[in-house]
């Protein structure tokens, strides 16, 4: 199914822009199991694995009861997206039962499936709590905008500029780890937030935190190994699952931590887990994705 959308258009304010990314994920209804996601304004090439996986879940969710909020997610990536096409869900409803439900949505392009995702649903129950402490890390401000760091590092040739163009989330990182590669084992982080103020409405929010989700995860398999995503013509890398753990609700559009570590890398794949941590400490989601990091041999 062909887009004929417009680009976006110059100029746009911050406001407009997260009016865009909530445009992004908010899906067509086809029929009671099918629906239609929206296509990213100026997308050009491949889509963002975020994207796909915030749109999935955004369909599941529209076939469950609204007591039950989503607990887990576990999504394989199939094939590349191709952002002149938009997506379609297809959701089965497998599950209903007295606490909890369960989903399958395969996402396609053309009639090709490009996603398959499982979503399981809860809903409240009071229980024990516990929850790891969020790392002792600087705060937002006292970092660098990402785009600072490019135009340090890069002099602006930013390799995953179609990502970052006009986005509706500022991002924040420690220095130089994300874009030029620095040989560590230790821990990286992220901070995320949206540029303006988000519907008072938990599944929007919840919807934002997966489509971050995917952002900078895969590079912590890179880290042990002075490569970075942005910099390196050294691997070929591509998500192929992503997993996600909903703990509790969160504002996107307040401060949000992002960190991440990869306990293990081998046979041309790496694994890597994320934790979110709201400014005041709370975790309220965790994540865990493989992905394909392949040498790239030289040529002769």
């Amino acid at each position: 199914m062909e887009n004929d959308e417009q680009p976006f258009p110059e100029g746009m304010s911050e406001t407009e822009k997260v009016a865009e990314l909530v445009r992004l994920l908010t899906l067509e209804q086809q029929t009671e199991n099918h629906f239609l996601g929206q296509r990213k304004l100026g997308g050009i090439g491949r889509i963002f694995g975020g994207q796909v996986v915030a749109q999935a879940l955004a369909a599941a969710q529209l076939t469950v009861a609204d007591d039950r909020r989503p607990h887990s997610l576990h999504a394989y990536f199939l094939r590349g997206g191709n952002e002149d096409y938009r997506i379609e869900f297809s959701v089965e409803r497998d599950f209903d039962g007295g606490s909890f439900s369960n989903r399958r949505v395969i996402a396609a392009q053309n009639g090709v499936p490009i996603l398959n995702l499982i979503a399981s649903f809860h809903r409240h129950e009071d229980g024990y709590e516990h929850a790891a402490p969020m790392p002792d890390v600087p705060g937002p401000e006292d970092l660098e905008r990402e785009d600072e760091v490019i135009r340090r590092l890069t002099g602006d040739k930013d390799g995953f500029s179609n990502l970052r163009r006009n986005r509706g989330y500022e991002v924040r990182i420690p220095g130089d780890r994300f874009l030029s590669g620095q040989l560590s084992n230790a821990p990286a982080f992220v901070w995320f937030k949206v540029m303006a103020p988000l519907p008072d409405d938990p599944a929007i929010h919840r919807l934002v935190l997966t489509y971050l989700s995917d952002y900078g995860l895969l590079s912590a398999s890179l880290f042990p190994h002075d490569i970075s995503l942005t910099t390196s013509a050294k691997v070929r890398p591509a998500s192929l699952d992503h997993a996600i753990w909903f703990h509790c609700d969160a504002r996107a559009d307040d401060w949000l931590l992002y960190a991440l570590d990869s306990p293990w890398a081998g046979n041309a794949r790496g694994f890597n887990r994320g934790s979110f941590y709201t400014r005041d400490g709370r975790l309220v989601a965790s994540t865990a994705q493989e992905g394909l990091i392949r040498p790239i041999k030289p040529k002769g």
